[in-house]
């Protein structure tokens, strides 16, 4: 914005950084202290000079008051700025009364997935899938806690020392939790989760190199032959984006119902009823859990079920869902394998606090999912489909499981991960369900050439 500009740090020394709240004031004689003088004046001329009803969603009236008073207390304070100077300082000061402040211009950035503020002084984002640190400061952390109240305040929740954590969708759909004293040692913390507007397509994650063609063929006959499938993966790996992708191929006619604790999917379906868990109230009263909200949709008539992430006691009413006629449901959990992520899944059934025996659990786990797409964040940032798992049934007290896809890491070149995701050249035990669905699945998806190899191939 200005050389000097609020919410930019001025090269601030380790030992800055280590005051308290209250001493995390600019120089009383910086530019940017006068900035913030400046803005506060005419907050508080505002409050009290102003008469007339102000709309806060009208931004030509309040740009127009708060040009009024910017001149007025420029002159009040014997302040002179050229007109761009001027101009930017009225934009930040604007941004600060109907905005987020420091944060717009992150929010702004399509390029940045995450936000992480991590006290008035340290804001980090992810950029292409790698963590970076920012300029972006606040003035303190009284400033940081307006904005956090600012954004939490209008979705009918609060953040205060009886309610030190709050989870919330903006109406963007962006998702935000943050988390004050005597929680975070390091004052207030907000993470802010950024979805694309315009969401990532199959060929988008081909270009990516998120997966290959012929695993999307795959998938895409596994969606629509009502395949019971799990998208595991660690934070951020991408299983809701995968989900969203995996999701298209559902048909038209089927009625989808998903379930999430903060909506994040953008299915693209008409038919499709999406439902949000509900946290308690400032009694503690009213909550609604994902595992009712599994419950209730099964009396809703629904051809799928959709959760957005098991994560606790509703797995076993997931199972069940798919045990009794809901073929084609989808959900994500996180886990570090295919593997890990049966024994996520046995866990979580017994949170639902049922004494069920572990081999009844893993008889129902064993029946019901049939499929498990794992996705990993890899070193240089990019997301990828690393192994592609069959669940084939119980053996005595195992779970039997087969590999159908694989990535096999070759190098690390220049910092990017090279490598392939390769057919194991195994054909699942549920294929005869592509041909019950007349879907014709071409004999080359299970090839173990490589899709590069296939690429050359055509091009002879």
């Amino acid at each position: 914005m200005f050389e000097n500009r609020p919410g930019m740090n001025q090269g601030k020394t380790q030992g800055e950084k280590k005051k308290s709240p209250d001493s995390l004031q600019p120089d009383p004689g910086s530019v940017q202290a006068k900035h913030y003088r400046v803005k506060d004046l005419i907050q508080e001329k505002m409050l009290t000079e102003i008469e007339a009803p102000i709309n806060p969603s009208d931004r030509a009236q309040i740009k127009e008051i708060v040009e009024s008073l910017l001149d007025d207390t420029l002159k009040e304070e014997n302040l002179l700025y050229g007109l761009k100077e001027k101009t930017q300082l009225l934009n930040w000061i604007i941004s600060e009364i109907t905005s987020y402040g420091p944060l717009d211009p992150l929010l702004e950035d399509h390029e940045i997935t995450e936000i992480m503020v991590n006290g008035p002084r340290n804001v980090f984002v992810e950029r292409f899938g790698k963590i970076e640190h920012t300029e972006i400061v606040f003035e303190n952390e009284t400033h940081l806690r307006r904005i956090i109240d600012k954004i939490v305040s209008p979705l009918g929740r609060r953040v205060d020392e009886s309610s030190p954590m709050v989870d919330a969708r903006l109406p963007n759909g962006y998702r935000i939790n943050a988390t004050i004293p005597p929680l975070s040692l390091d004052g207030p913390i907000l993470t802010i989760r950024k979805f694309s507007q315009n969401p990532l397509t199959a060929d988008d994650l081909i270009s990516n190199e998120t997966l290959t063609a012929p695993l999307l063929d795959f998938l895409r006959a596994c969606v629509q032959a009502k395949v019971n499938l799990i998208i595991s993966g660690g934070t951020g790996s991408g299983k809701t984006t995968l989900l969203n992708v995996l999701s298209a191929f559902i048909p038209e006619n089927e009625r989808v119902i998903t379930i999430e604790d903060t909506v994040e999917l953008q299915l693209r379906q008409k038919h499709v009823v999406r439902l949000e868990k509900r946290p308690p109230n400032i009694e503690g009263r009213g909550e609604v859990t994902i595992r009712s909200l599994v419950i209730n949709a099964l009396r809703m008539r629904p051809d799928r079920i959709i959760v957005g992430e098991a994560r606790g006691g509703e797995a076993l009413d997931m199972l069940q869902a798919m045990n009794t006629g809901h073929d084609g449901s989808i959900t994500t959990v996180h886990s570090n394998s295919p593997r890990d992520t049966l024994r996520r899944i046995e866990i979580m059934v017994l949170m639902a606090g049922l004494e069920l025996p572990l081999q009844a659990i893993r008889e129902q786990v064993a029946a019901a999912i049939e499929l498990i797409v794992h996705v990993e964040r890899m070193r240089d940032g990019t997301r990828k489909v690393v192994k592609v798992s069959e669940v084939q049934g119980l053996e005595g007290q195992t779970i039997v499981m087969q590999d159908l896809f694989e990535f096999k890491q070759e190098a690390i070149l220049d910092g990017k991960v090279i490598g392939e995701l390769l057919s194991t050249n195994l054909r699942p035990m549920f294929s005869d369900k592509f041909g019950q669905n007349n879907i014709q699945l071409s004999e080359d998806v299970f090839s173990k050439r490589s899709f590069d190899a296939q690429k050359r191939s055509k091009k002879r």
